[in-house]
């Protein structure tokens, strides 16, 4: 049995053992910066494999170690993050959120199992290979600044230095089965905008003896879309989303201020830079031009993300070679963005999407939404491909 096939064996055999990793995860989910049980329960597997794990990297993280023959040729990472959401699950599962109001909605649960499988495979094929390879269990994926960042800061890229890092993330858009990936820039640098404000209350009978923080916020929302539709270039695509507003008032009673929260995506750092200026002048003159004032706070979030075409091509090829040609697609650029940015901005990076979705079981709904789960049989394809991908890597001088 030569080696491609004696991985897809083990991925296939191993395939219950994933499944029941991943369903303690969804069931005991964990938030960002908290993962204490998630990243015990991920040392303890690989421990049970017989794998090394250093524990408390950027204080959840984990990094181990596989390593093949003549270990120090080369070294391949391979990433994965451990957080949940805020978000209370409806999914009537035996495996469902025992944290009422925690739940795995972005699939970190499936990337976490999927890489111990991808462990287990490897480390059983170890004598087979040369090189090694560096395992990444990252906290924080879901809040600014980014687990990412600390794993860097703490060193996950260096003792050994790897010379490239793969992500795989969960995509319910695409049939379980099949594998997209998308060369150079893919997501969005994430910035959060926090807007306080600030009127003085009163009577709604008599707004001349206020000044009104509702109408200055109607006023600054319409207008700090101006800067999109005014000053981005139509070859940068870019967002600016508010999505919460909150003005403590009544039917007759203005509220002495309103508070406002969004998101700025961007392709550009340049114009991410200059946007984020842009929005923080607008909201602090039209505050001031209409009697108030307004407190910006920016949360600077995740980089863009960008797939290094090589390495892309590269680890497209290999799955062709693992799942056929026939079950790799392209990918369209997008908005939401990834801590794994972080990533690609330091070594050769690529971010790859697993397809999850199953119409005729239902499984449908995007990821961030309370009814958020997968076809499982996309982890009989997950631990082995990772796998595949990462000995492949090893190969290239």
């Amino acid at each position: 049995m030569n080696l491609l096939e004696k991985i897809k064996t083990l991925s296939e055999s191993y395939h219950h053992e994933v499944i029941e990793n991943r369903r303690y995860l969804h069931a005991h989910p964990e938030l960002s910066y908290k993962e204490f049980n998630t990243a015990k329960f991920v040392a303890d597997k690989l421990r049970h494999y017989n794998i090394d794990p250093q524990e408390g990297i950027a204080t959840t993280g984990i990094v181990a170690l596989i390593k093949g023959k003549n270990p120090d040729k080369k070294t391949v990472a391979l990433r994965a993050d451990l957080d949940a959401l805020p978000i209370l699950e409806t999914n009537n599962v035996s495996y469902k959120s025992t944290h009422p109001g925690v739940m795995h909605a972005c699939g970190h649960d499936v990337h976490t199992s999927s890489l111990l499988g991808t462990a287990k495979i490897l480390n059983e094929i170890k004598n087979e290979f040369e090189g090694t390879v560096k395992l990444i269990f990252q906290p924080g994926e879901e809040k600014n600044p980014g687990g990412a960042s600390y794993m860097i800061r703490d060193g996950a890229l260096k003792n050994p230095a790897p010379s490239s890092i793969i992500g795989q993330h969960v995509m319910p858009l695409l049939p379980v089965g099949k594998i997209g990936f998308r060369e150079g820039m893919y997501m969005a640098s994430s910035d959060e905008i926090y807007l306080k404000v600030i009127g003085k209350g009163g009577h709604g009978a008599t707004p001349e003896l206020a000044i009104d923080p509702i109408v200055i916020a109607s006023h600054m929302i319409i207008a700090l879309q101006q800067i999109i539709s005014r000053n981005a270039s139509p070859k940068q695509p870019t967002v600016l989303t508010f999505g919460r507003i909150i003005g403590e008032g009544a039917t007759n009673i203005i509220p002495d201020e309103v508070n406002i929260a969004g998101t700025f995506r961007a392709l550009n750092e340049e114009w991410r830079k200059s946007g984020l200026d842009k929005i923080e002048k607008m909201a602090h003159s039209i505050a001031e031009g209409m009697g108030g004032k307004c407190e910006v706070t920016i949360s600077h979030g995740y980089p863009y993300l960008e797939n290094n075409p090589a390495l892309t091509r590269r680890i497209r090829n290999a799955a062709e070679i693992y799942a056929g040609k026939e079950n790799v697609v392209d990918i369209d650029l997008t908005l939401g963005s990834e801590d794994f940015a972080y990533y690609s901005h330091v070594i050769p990076a690529s971010f790859y999407r697993l397809g999850t979705r199953n119409e005729s079981k239902g499984v449908t709904s995007y990821v961030h939404t309370p009814t958020f789960d997968i076809d499982e049989d996309a982890l009989k394809l997950g631990p082995g491909l990772m796998a595949w991908m990462a000995i492949q890597e090893l190969t290239i001088d």
